[in-house]
């Protein structure tokens, strides 16, 4: 996602403390009860470790842009990542970050009823008031001015951003925004990665969405596209402001 990371100040939190983990290329900015960033620091390494000796034996793992079949025998966020890419039909590291904020922000929920996690532009949240978070969209018009209101009282929900226009992430098409809801963060990733491919301009949107909102476990889709908007599911779009466009 973007470089400076400044879309972070866009997801709006009243009562938690925010705290900061960066372990190698994993940088993790954290909102809950109390910093618990020794907690989350220890978890990241240890999820990260199961990624890193997976890789170093199954070296292709980490260069796919096709679903990965064979899960025999590897840990749990690997199970994680390459059944999210056969979901949505992509590489199993295009639910990496994804995965990361999933696992570590489960963990963190052993330590405090409120939480969110976000990597890279993908957003864990579990909170017992509703959230707002801004869509980052690079040089749209469209940028931060649309928000998506998030109430994750009673379960986990995820919000997960892809570009083909910034960031560092792998797209192949060419939109501003694609944005993911599912109460999986793994699933969001990897599906906001596979809709994202599908867009090279705002003609692409409706065809886009449709395919998003055939994966099982997708419950919203935002495409943005310069100043086109196109949006599908159990979604509340508001205004970069907290008000309805």
């Amino acid at each position: 996602m973007e470089t400076d990371r400044t879309y972070r100040n866009h997801i709006r939190k009243s009562r938690l403390t925010p705290f900061r983990v960066i372990v190698k290329e994993t940088d993790l900015y954290v909102h809950s009860r109390k910093d618990l960033s020794s907690v989350a620091t220890e978890r990241v390494l240890h999820y990260r470790g199961f990624i890193e000796n997976y890789i170093s034996r199954n070296p292709e793992f980490a260069v796919s842009l096709v679903p990965w079949r064979n899960k025999d025998l590897c840990p749990e966020i690997i199970r994680d990542m390459v059944d999210a890419g056969v979901s949505a039909g992509v590489g199993p590291m295009a639910a990496v970050a994804g995965s990361i904020a999933e696992r570590v922000g489960m963990d963190l929920l052993e330590h405090t009823d409120e939480v969110m996690i976000e990597n890279g532009g993908d957003v864990f949240i579990k909170t017992n008031e509703p959230v707002d978070v801004g869509i980052y969209a690079g040089n749209s018009p469209l940028s931060l001015r649309i928000a998506l209101r998030i109430d994750s009282s009673r379960f986990p929900v995820s919000l997960c951003t892809s570009s083909g226009t910034f960031g560092h992430s792998l797209s192949l098409g060419k939109a501003d925004a694609v944005c993911v809801k599912s109460r999986s963060c793994a699933l969001a990733d990897a599906a906001a990665t596979a809709i994202g491919n599908q867009v090279r301009n705002s003609r692409d949107i409706e065809d886009a969405i449709s395919m998003g909102g055939k994966i099982e476990g997708v419950l919203g889709v935002v495409v943005i596209v310069n100043d086109v908007l196109g949006a599908w599911g159990d979604l509340e779009v508001i205004s970069g402001k907290g008000k309805k466009p």
